[in-house]
């Protein structure tokens, strides 16, 4: 009986042993799998973490960083007197270019303001103006010759100055303050 007894127990041991080689090669090979997994999850977080940190960027710049209200009027480059130079940006010339937009380094084509010198030349505002656009509007001040917290929209024409800005009240957005170094 006792020879029965210890031939069970070898087979007991033997069989425990082959279970714990097992079960000892199936979670090596679960942790082989998931660390495979982990690196292509960091690789593809890492992207979305790239694509979220340019999109940050992107909207950062189109975050207000201050707030005013005043009026707009609409102005152009083609009466008698103007000679199309601006007060900001001698050297760009609106009324022989016929343009009334700025190519900005940060911002792209943006329209031409002008504004007071509570804005340095180069700031970037934001403003909802209906009858002229849909969207938002995005100008740079490029100009002078108002008071106060007001703007004047540089337009193609006189007629259009009148018939699309005319003056309204509004409120602007200030995305940047002076030009970019």
């Amino acid at each position: 009986m006792k020879k029965i007894t210890k031939k069970v127990r070898i087979v007991l041991q033997v069989f425990i042993l082959c279970f714990f080689v097992v079960i000892a090669n199936v979670s090596t090979t679960k942790e082989m799998t998931k660390v495979s997994n982990d690196a292509s999850n960091r690789i593809i977080n890492l992207s979305t973490m790239a694509l979220k940190l340019e999109e940050d960027i992107q909207n950062d710049i189109y975050s207000a960083k201050d707030t005013y209200s005043g009026d707009i009027t609409g102005y152009s480059a083609d009466c008698p007197a103007c000679t199309g130079r601006l007060s900001c940006a001698s050297n760009y010339n609106v009324l022989r270019n016929g343009v009334t937009t700025y190519p900005d380094s940060v911002y792209g084509d943006v329209r031409i303001v002008a504004s007071s010198s509570n804005l340095p030349c180069g700031s970037i505002v934001r403003f909802n103006l209906p009858s002229v656009s849909s969207e938002p509007i995005v100008a740079i001040v490029l100009d002078r010759g108002v008071l106060g917290n007001d703007l004047d929209l540089l337009m193609a024409s006189e007629a259009e100055a009148v018939q699309y800005v005319g003056r309204k009240t509004l409120s602007y957005d200030v995305l940047r303050e002076g030009w970019t170094r």
